[in-house]
C-alpha cells in the first residue's frame, strides 16, 4: 500500500473542466424526485440551494464502468487501490444562485489524497474542491471528500452509533423507497449499484439493504434548511457518519442558533442513530 500511495501523489493538482446546463426539465424532474408540487420552472427561475447536484454527472463509455457501476478508476480521480468506494462529506458555499437556463463552467482540482486506518482496516480520503462559475461570475465552490475503503472483516459488528448533536427545532420524517433513489441516481448518472442492485449490494457488499444516496441524504438537508430559515443559506458542511438504507425512516433535523444566523443540521436512521452531520450558515 505505501508503494501505491506513493504513486497516487501523483493525481494531486490534476484539474478537470466541463460545461452544463440548468436546463428546465432535469429541475422538473427533480422537484418530483422530492415530492414537491412546484409549478413547472421557467428560465430566469432561481435553482434552490443544493439543486445543483444534478450538474456535471461523470460520463464515461460503458466499457469504462467498473464492476460496481461506478467509472474505473485512473482518469481524473486516482486508482485507489481499495474496493469500496462512498461519498463522506463537503462543504458548500453559495456565492450568488445559479439560474435555469445558465450556462454553467466547472473547474476541480484534486486537492489531496489521504491514507488513514480505521476501525475498518485502510481508507484512503481524496478530497475535490469545485468551483461552478455562471455568467454572473462564480456561484458555488464546493470540496467533496470521497473515502476509498477495504472490505469489512465478516461478522464485524458495526459502528457504535453517535446521538443527535443537538435538540431539534426543525423536523421532518422521509421515507427513501427504491424508487426515489433510482430516479436520483438516474438524474445524476450515477451508476453505483448500492443505490438499486439488491442482490449486489447484500451478497458483494454486504449491507442489509440497498444504501441510500449520500449526494440525496445532503439535498434533503438543504430542503429542510430552505424550508424553515428564515435567510437564504450561505455556507454548509456535512459529514456522512453512518449508511442508511432503502424503506427505513429517515428524521431530518435541524437546531437553529438564536440569532437565526446558523444551525445544526443532521438526519437519523430508523433507529434514531446519528447518519449525517452538518453546519449551516446563513445570509
Amino acid at each position: 500500500m505505501t508503494q501505491d500511495f506513493e504513486k497516487l501523489k501523483e493525481w494531486i493538482g490534476q484539474k478537470e473542466t466541463d460545461i452544463d446546463y440548468v436546463t428546465i426539465p432535469s429541475v422538473h424532474r427533480l422537484a418530483a424526485t422530492l415530492d414537491r408540487d412546484d409549478a413547472m420552472p421557467k428560465f430566469g427561475d432561481v435553482l434552490p440551494p443544493g439543486w445543483h447536484s444534478i450538474l456535471f454527472p461523470r460520463v464515461v463509455r460503458h466499457a469504462q464502468v467498473g464492476k460496481d457501476g461506478h467509472p474505473e478508476r485512473g482518469d481524473f480521480l486516482p486508482p485507489v487501490p481499495l474496493p469500496r468506494r462512498m461519498f463522506a462529506g463537503k462543504r458548500i458555499t453559495l456565492h450568488h444562485p445559479l439560474l435555469v437556463g445558465d450556462e454553467v463552467k466547472r473547474e476541480s482540482t484534486i486537492m489531496s489524497v489521504t491514507p488513514k486506518t480505521g476501525r475498518t482496516g485502510q481508507m484512503v480520503f481524496v478530497t475535490v474542491k469545485t468551483d461552478m462559475i455562471s455568467p454572473r461570475g462564480v456561484a458555488i465552490t464546493e470540496e467533496q471528500d470521497i473515502v476509498y475503503r477495504e472490505e469489512p472483516a465478516k461478522g464485524a459488528p458495526p459502528p457504535e452509533p453517535q446521538p443527535a448533536p443537538g435538540t431539534a427545532v426543525w423536523q421532518k420524517t422521509v421515507t427513501p423507497d427504491p424508487v426515489m433513489l433510482f430516479r436520483y441516481s438516474a438524474l445524476t448518472f450515477n451508476g453505483h449499484r448500492i443505490h438499486y442492485d439488491h442482490q449486489y449490494v447484500t451478497q458483494v457488499e454486504g449491507y442489509p439493504e440497498r444504501v441510500m444516496n449520500g449526494g440525496l441524504t445532503t439535498l434533503l438537508v438543504f430542503e429542510l434548511a430552505r424550508a424553515n430559515a428564515k435567510t437564504p443559506l450561505k455556507f454548509i458542511s456535512s459529514r456522512n457518519v453512518r449508511p442508511m438504507f432503502v424503506n427505513r425512516p429517515i428524521s431530518v433535523c435541524g437546531e437553529p442558533s438564536a440569532d437565526g444566523k446558523s444551525a445544526k443540521l443532521w438526519t437519523l436512521d430508523d433507529t434514531g442513530a446519528l447518519s449525517l452531520s452538518a453546519t449551516a450558515e446563513f445570509q
